[in-house]
């Protein structure tokens, strides 16, 4: 089966090629094949590994039993091609704490590079960003906990970055974001956000009083669960606005100095524990207002805290990069 891992409070399970195919999950046989027929296995393979077994679901938990599932490496050597796979069947393009316990199983595996980088590439069939997504990791500590540094690039900024529609800009700080009707709807004080593309699409919404973020529990409850399901999933399951191809979204408020509180609800998936991508727009758009300089800034988040690196040039944004560990989890 899967072996399943734990990083920050997201859950994913891994699973190779070859055993996925054992289960009588019709898997191609490359990632880009697999990626491209996904509609063709994705559904029976989170059926097969991420459901609960009858019986064994506990009061108050989520549908599934993970956040989603890890299939790869697709090669015995780097680069590593692999795929990930959202609870709703959707592919994404990036996780971040997925990609940390990618590396992590790479590792125990004995494929992941003991010192120096290791290429990941991601495939997926998003229509809004381009297919493979790279991501270089380097296994590493921090305050002398072993982990793995991830590379995760330059981040691009506003609706164009992850093709929104139908939003209304305004301005915080001097920058300009944007107001998504949808999402103050649903809170008056949900009015200034930030579109960020990190690999994947995010919508950072920015609260000057951290009593505005939502609390997980209260995600999973209607009526605020349907609208944000409605915001963050694609069409058919989401509304398609903002985003057609749906966007993860996320609310930030400043705790301190270098130090941001926020709060996911992931597309293709609802509310999470913690998320490496999203901790990482949540770093970006909290730079571009003004709130943290570029160096080092940490997020909270419910599952944990993720340490994150800010590289600035002339003025610019250029390079993110995320610090991430993994538990293997008993099975």
């Amino acid at each position: 089966m899967a072996a399943f891992y734990d990083a920050r409070g997201n859950i994913y399970g891994v699973v190779t090629p070859a055993r996925l195919r054992s289960l009588g999950v019709a898997l191609p046989g490359s990632a880009a094949q697999a990626a491209r027929d996904r509609r063709l296995w994705s559904e029976q393979a989170i059926a097969a590994l991420c459901d609960w077994a009858p019986g064994t679901r506990p009061p108050g938990a989520k549908a599934h039993r993970s956040d989603g599932l890890l299939v790869g490496p697709f090669q015995d050597v780097a680069p590593f091609d692999l795929l990930i796979v959202n609870t709703d069947g959707t592919l994404a393009e990036r996780s971040g704490n997925g990609l940390t316990i990618f590396s992590q199983a790479l590792a125990e595996q004995g494929l992941l590079a003991e010192q120096g980088p290791t290429l990941l590439q991601v495939h997926h069939d998003q229509p809004t960003g381009t297919s493979p997504v790279a991501t270089v990791v380097e296994p590493a500590r921090v305050a002398g906990v072993p982990g793995f540094w991830l590379d995760l690039g330059q981040p691009s900024f506003g609706p164009e970055a992850v093709a929104a529609i139908g939003v209304e800009a305004v301005t915080l700080n001097g920058r300009e974001l944007s107001r998504v009707a949808p999402l103050q709807a649903l809170d008056p004080r949900w009015e200034h956000s930030q579109f960020v593309r990190i690999g994947n699409p995010h919508c950072v919404t920015l609260l000057e009083d951290a009593e505005a973020l939502p609390g997980n529990p209260q995600m999973l409850e209607a009526p605020l669960a349907e609208g944000l399901t409605a915001t963050a999933f694609a069409l058919p399951l989401g509304s398609g606005e903002p985003c057609p191809a749906g966007v993860n979204l996320q609310w930030a408020a400043r705790e301190s100095a270098q130090r941001i509180v926020a709060r996911v609800f992931e597309r293709g998936e609802g509310p999470t524990a913690s998320s490496g991508t999203s901790a990482s727009a949540v770093a970006c758009a909290a730079w571009r207002v003004g709130w943290v300089k570029a160096g080092r800034v940490e997020v909270l988040m419910p599952g944990g805290t993720a340490p994150l690196m800010l590289q600035e040039t002339d003025g610019v944004l250029t390079r993110v990069s995320l610090f991430g560990t993994a538990l293997a989890l008993a099975e």
